[in-house]
């Protein structure tokens, strides 16, 4: 079975702190991100203003189940409440070969 990868896209919203979202990301990752059923890792990238996320998991279903957390989320709502929601694109890849 191959490694699954969401890569997702986005800015911050205008005036947003980015080292306040890096401690919000910080803390969804070590509170509930690093906790899901095949989580491998989460990179954050960052060129100019685009930021990237790079989350692995070790399928697609562990992907997916994770991306869909059953009931409120407030680590979550906190991080993407300095998202700007309308730049976010999504795209869920399995790795086929990894050198």
């Amino acid at each position: 079975m191959s490694n699954a990868v969401y890569f997702v896209s986005y800015k911050l919203k205008k005036g947003a702190s980015a080292p306040d979202f890096l401690l919000a990301a910080e803390k969804l990752n070590n509170e509930y991100m690093s906790k899901q059923k095949g989580y491998i890792s989460w990179k954050q990238l960052l060129e100019g203003d685009m930021w990237v996320d790079l989350l692995t998991f070790e399928t697609m279903d562990d992907a997916k189940n994770a991306s869909t957390p059953s009931g409120p989320n407030e680590l979550a709502e906190k991080f993407y409440s300095f998202i700007n929601l309308n730049s976010c694109k999504t795209h869920l890849f399995s790795v086929e070969k990894s050198y």
